[in-house]
């Protein structure tokens, strides 16, 4: 008995030790690189785009940014690699990049299936569809028998045939391998509607040479909860890359922003003082210093000035906050407690 005890032991310990070495395999890679490598959109306005000169500006790029400032104090070592549908969770399990950050739908077979893990939803979207003011549609459900131009290997392309189905409608889908090559062809007159995230119709008007004579009709057809992913067997990584975003959300709820972060380092609320580390280390358990939160919002700001400077209206797209507006204002942003 005492021989299987000490077995039991031995080998509980093991196990402890391999899954704390997994456990810090992300971050002690990223430190040693310098840099995170962070996967992005090839290009999509409000998400992640680059400017001629290669500056990258979005929602998704601002999470990224906020992700390394917790690391080195420092937002700017990021590199950004721009992936495809198709290629974007390839990317995340050879280990080319960190975390995904790239308008990607959480669902079960993605969650359990590509040992994948997703960390905290950071936009929270649907499908919807673009068309020509001109052919007088009114609704989706007008839309039988029209040609829909989507992008391959997306929740969408298969949110778009379950919706013509349920509702006995015709469906000619017009096919891309990119999101370029879709509202490019939409464009060209190849189809009659355009059907992405609806975030990502609001983007993609933009590109029209006549953005104006195009509508994004009232139905949203699906729930696409936006999260970043990372790989599975990686605990800590993937609780760095949650409590970013979940620390970005607590500031916004608690009043600390970009600009008044040094000043409220002398708050004596509690939950300001847990959040920016002057009480309590909740960051040393994730490999971080306890001011992780105050270096992401110092250098990036709160979840709702990142939200209002590139995808809300303070952006071209002008995107009301809806579902994406704190819990407290009605909406589904919920960030657990840091305690």
């Amino acid at each position: 008995m005492k021989k299987i005890i000490l077995a039991a032991a031995a080998l509980g310990a093991a196990v402890a030790i391999g899954a704390g070495a997994a456990s810090a395999q992300t971050l002690n890679n990223v430190k040693q690189k310098g840099f995170l490598q962070c996967g992005a959109n090839t290009g999509l306005a409000g998400f992640g785009q680059p400017d001629a000169q290669g500056n990258w500006t979005g929602l998704d790029v601002d999470y990224c940014r906020a992700i390394a400032a917790a690391i080195f104090n420092d937002p700017t070592k990021v590199k950004f690699v721009p992936l495809s549908a198709k290629d974007r969770f390839t990317a995340v399990q050879s280990g080319e990049v960190d975390v995904l950050v790239r308008n990607t739908t959480w669902t079960i077979s993605r969650d359990t299936s590509l040992g994948l893990n997703f960390g905290a939803i950071n936009y929270y979207d649907g499908q919807g569809f673009l068309v020509r003011k001109s052919l007088k549609i009114a609704s989706a459900l007008e839309l039988n028998g029209a040609s829909v131009c989507v992008q391959q290997g997306t929740t969408t392309e298969l949110n778009l045939a379950d919706y013509f189905r349920a509702n006995k409608l015709e469906l000619k889908s017009v096919t891309f391998a990119t999101s370029d090559e879709t509202i490019k062809a939409y464009e060209a007159g190849r189809c009659d509607v355009f059907t992405t995230d609806a975030s990502g119709l609001y983007a993609e008007r933009l590109r029209l040479a006549k953005a104006d004579e195009h509508m994004v009709l009232p139905e949203i057809i699906s729930k696409e909860p936006l999260g970043s992913t990372v790989r599975h067997g990686d605990d800590q990584w993937r609780d760095i890359v949650q409590w970013t975003h979940y620390a970005m959300l607590t500031a916004e709820e608690l009043g600390v922003t970009k600009a008044n972060v040094d000043t409220m380092l002398k708050s004596e609320n509690p939950d300001v003082k847990r959040l920016l580390g002057t009480e309590g280390k909740f960051g040393e358990p994730m490999g971080l210093t306890s001011d992780g939160a105050y270096r992401s919002i110092k250098h990036v700001g709160n979840y709702g000035e990142v939200f209002e400077r590139t995808v809300g209206n303070g952006s071209p797209l002008k995107i009301s906050r809806g579902q994406n507006a704190l819990w407290t204002k009605g909406g589904l942003q919920y960030a657990p407690p840091i305690r």
